[in-house]
C-alpha cells in the first residue's frame, strides 16, 4: 500500500519532465522521434499502474464504521459467577448429600483438616457450617493444572443466598445474593374442588393460592368456595439464572365467588402498601373470615346438634373446622386474650376480648401460642395455638366460636365492617391503577369461561 500517493505522482511528473526535456535537446531527427514516442507509450504504462494503485488505495480506505468499530471493540468477556472469575478454574458443582457435612465435602477435594479447621473458626461469625443443610446446592472451584488445589467453596443457603469460603492464601469466608429477575404474569383458573388444587392444575404455583387466601382473607371464606368460582391473577415471578424460584408481589386480582366478582388492587398510600376494591375500599375487615386456612369445615353452627360422642342432641355454637393436628390458629382480629388454660371439654381454649361488643374462643387446642396467656394483647392474624384434640373429641379439629354482647353468634354470617379506604388525596392516582389493571385482567382467558357464564 502507498503510504504517500501525493509524493509517488510528483516523482512521475519529474520523471516525465526531465525525460522530455532531455530529449528536446537532441536534434529533431528520426532517432529522436522514436525515443519521444517510446517515452510517452512508458509514460501511460506508469500513469496508468498509478491510477490502478491510488483507485485500489482509496477503495480500501471505505471500511465500514462499523467493521472497523468490531476490529477496534472486540474484547475478552469473563466469565463470572458468585462474584468471581471462573473462565481460568475448574468447577464442579454437586448437591449437600444426607448426613454430610463440610469437612466430608473438602476432603474430598484433598483440603487437609488443618485448613477445615481453620474454615470452620473463620466462617462462625458469617455463617455456622453446622447449618448446611441436605439438598441444597454447592460449587467447589479449583486451580486449572494437575495439582487442581481448590480455591473457592461456595454453598448456596438458598436459591437467592450464597456463602462464598476462599481458600487461598488467607481464609476468607463472606456472603452474597445472586441478581433476582423479576417478571410480571397471569394465571387463571376455575375451581373443581379447591384453590390449592387449582392452581396446581394450571401449573401455577401453589403458594400463589396462600397469597390469595391472605388477601381475600376478610372478604371471602375459603372454606365456602363453590365449584365453578374462578380467579384471574396479575403477578410477579422471581428468577435467578433463568429458574423460576417463586412468587413475589400480587398486583391485581379477580375472585368470583357466588357469581360476585370481587376485585384486588396493590396500592401504595403514605409508603404504606395494601389491598383496596374496586370501589377503593380496603380489602382489610375488622375481623378475618377464618382463624385458619385451606381447610374443610366438618360440623357448623346450629342449636340442635348430634353429638358425635354424647349421640344425645345439644346445641353446637360453634363452627367446627377439621384440620391436620398443629396446624397454626389465627386471632381473627385485634384484642387482649381474657383465657388461655384447659377447660374440661373443650380442652385447651383461648378466649379473646376485640372491643365492647365482639369476642372470640378457640376450643380443643394442642398447645398455645408463643406468649399466649391471660392480659396479653394480640394483634390480627398472629398465632394464638395449634390444632388439636383436647378435651371431649373424636379427632384434630377447631372448634371457632363467635359471641357479641356475650351472645353465642354464627361465626360464618359476621359481617365485619372495612377498615380504612383509599385516601381522597390518592383517589386519582389509584383509579389510574384500577383502570390499568381492569383492563389487563380483561384480557386474561378462563379456563371453560363460557360454561361457568
Amino acid at each position: 500500500m502507498i503510504k504517500n500517493p501525493d509524493g509517488y505522482f510528483i516523482g512521475i511528473f519529474l520523471f516525465i519532465r526531465n525525460t522530455i526535456f532531455a530529449d528536446l535537446k537532441l536534434n529533431n531527427t528520426y532517432k529522436s522521434r522514436m525515443n519521444i514516442k517510446r517515452i510517452a507509450g512508458i509514460i501511460l504504462l506508469v500513469v496508468g499502474a498509478a491510477a490502478i494503485i491510488l483507485f485500489s488505495r482509496l477503495s480500501s480506505n471505505k471500511t465500514s464504521p462499523s467493521e472497523k468499530l468490531i476490529e477496534i471493540t472486540e474484547e475478552y468477556v469473563p466469565q463470572m459467577a458468585y462474584g468471581i472469575i471462573i473462565d481460568s478454574l475448574v468447577v464442579y458443582k454437586d448437591k449437600i448429600r444426607k448426613n454430610q457435612f463440610l469437612a466430608d465435602i473438602l476432603l474430598g477435594y484433598k483440603v487437609d483438616y488443618q485448613k477445615i479447621d481453620l474454615l470452620s473458626k473463620r466462617s462462625k461469625k458469617v455463617f455456622d457450617v453446622r447449618k448446611i443443610k441436605a439438598g441444597n446446592r454447592y460449587t467447589v472451584l479449583c486451580s486449572n493444572d494437575t495439582l487442581q488445589n481448590v480455591q473457592y467453596f461456595v454453598y448456596e443457603s438458598s436459591p437467592i443466598s450464597y456463602v462464598v469460603f476462599d481458600l487461598r492464601d488467607s481464609v476468607h469466608v463472606h456472603v452474597g445474593e445472586k441478581e433476582i429477575d423479576v417478571r410480571l404474569n397471569t394465571t387463571s383458573g376455575t375451581i373443581s374442588s379447591s384453590l390449592w388444587n387449582a392452581m396446581v392444575e394450571n401449573n401455577a404455583d401453589p403458594n400463589l393460592a396462600n397469597e390469595l387466601s391472605e388477601i381475600y382473607a376478610w372478604a371471602i371464606d375459603f372454606f365456602g368456595i363453590q365449584k365453578g368460582d374462578y380467579y384471574k391473577v396479575i403477578f410477579e415471578e422471581l428468577f435467578v439464572e433463568d429458574e423460576c424460584i417463586g412468587i413475589g408481589k400480587v398486583y391485581a386480582a379477580l375472585f368470583n365467588h357466588a357469581d360476585f366478582d370481587f376485585y384486588a388492587f396493590y396500592f401504595v398510600q403514605d409508603s404504606i402498601g395494601d389491598y383496596f376494591d374496586d370501589e377503593a375500599n380496603s380489602m382489610r375487615r375488622t375481623f378475618l373470615k377464618a382463624p385458619l386456612r385451606f381447610k374443610r369445615i366438618s360440623s357448623r353452627f346450629s342449636h340442635s346438634r348430634l353429638h358425635p360422642i354424647l349421640k344425645v342432641r345439644r346445641p353446637h355454637h360453634g363452627v367446627d373446622y377439621a384440620a391436620a393436628y398443629g396446624t397454626p390458629v389465627h386471632a381473627v382480629g385485634e384484642g387482649v386474650v381474657t383465657f388461655a388454660a384447659r377447660k374440661g371439654a373443650n380442652g385447651n381454649i383461648v378466649k379473646i376480648k376485640h372491643n365492647g361488643t365482639y369476642s372470640t374462643a378457640y376450643l380443643h387446642l394442642s398447645k398455645f401460642g408463643k406468649g399466649i396467656k391471660q392480659g396479653v394483647h394480640v394483634k390480627q392474624g398472629d398465632v394464638i395455638g395449634y390444632v388439636g384434640s383436647t378435651g371431649r373429641s373424636t379427632g384434630p379439629h377447631l372448634d371457632f366460636r363467635f359471641y357479641r354482647n356475650g351472645k353465642a353468634i354464627d361465626p360464618l354470617k359476621v359481617k365485619s365492617p372495612p377498615a380504612k379506604p383509599v385516601d381522597t388525596a390518592y383517589l386519582s392516582e389509584y383509579w389510574d391503577v384500577v383502570t390499568k389493571y381492569q383492563a389487563h385482567l380483561d384480557t386474561v382467558k378462563i379456563i371453560d369461561d363460557i360454561a361457568i357464564r
